[in-house]
């Protein structure tokens, strides 16, 4: 199954920079972050990091170890190597940036949550669910609180639960959750974007996982196409959907 562990962040640039080197910081960093941001969206994680790292450099030095605009880095930083599941390099940043959204925003403010939703999901890859299900648990009451029920980030965090108890064999559990996630990305953003193909796969998985194997099979056709059309062939979720897709298909064919 996928998780969608790094939401998008709040705009986090609040108040005064009150610093000689704002203009620098303001042009660069972005712009370093966005070049990061394409090559990671294209899976090309080796040339993304770079330009992660400088920008938080930037950020550090102009700004400060505690500022939101750091905290924002250091989630992106953490999203490449969770990609490349370097979960060791990963979780310090996650902690990191968690305390500065603490510090700066408070403990029900989504960008906390979104911290909170990020490090629950380095748990999980490392299969340690009862500290992920805690975390996952406290960013859903906060998003659905604060950004309310058909909010994309509270599909956001109802899609990484239902991974989780998909993962523990709780698939009672975790097909509503889907569902309700599937519903908000179609509604919010349409039939064909990643988010939705996303969903499609998840459920996919899940009923593959319960011999529902027919129906599996067209949810993962769905979810395919859309990434290809979206994606290209070529992207490692493209690629993703690919092997499920083969899996499901054979595990259909061992049934018919």
């Amino acid at each position: 199954m996928i998780s969608r562990a790094w939401s998008r962040d709040h705009s986090e640039r609040r108040g005064s920079y009150q610093h000689t080197g704002l203009l620098f910081c303001q042009c660069v960093s972005p712009s370093l972050n966005n070049l990061a941001a394409l090559y990671f969206a294209q899976g090309e994680y080796s040339k993304a990091e770079p330009f992660y790292l400088e920008a938080l450099d930037i950020w550090k030095s102009e700004l400060g170890d505690n500022h939101p605009s750091t905290a924002s880095s250091l989630n992106n930083l953490a999203a490449l190597y969770r990609s490349q599941h370097r979960y060791a390099d990963a979780e310090p940043l996650l902690r990191e940036a968690l305390e500065i959204r603490k510090n700066q925003f408070g403990d029900r403010h989504p960008s906390t949550a979104s911290s909170l939703n990020n490090l629950a999901e380095i748990y999980r890859s490392q299969g340690q669910y009862v500290e992920a299900e805690t975390l996952l648990c406290q960013a859903l009451d906060i998003w659905k609180s604060e950004l309310g029920d058909r909010h994309p980030d509270t599909a956001s965090s109802l899609n990484n639960l239902a991974t989780l108890y998909c993962a523990q064999g709780r698939h009672v559990e975790a097909e509503p959750l889907l569902r309700e996630a599937l519903d908000i990305w179609r509604s919010e953003f349409g039939d064909q974007h990643p988010d939705t193909a996303m969903s499609l796969l998840n459920l996919a998985t899940l009923y593959h996982q319960t011999q529902r194997h027919q129906t599996a099979l067209s949810l993962i056709q769905q979810a395919h196409k859309i990434y290809v059309e979206t994606l290209g062939n070529e992207h490692p979720t493209t690629q993703t959907s690919i092997k499920w897709l083969q899996v499901i298909q054979q595990a259909f064919n061992a049934t018919t």
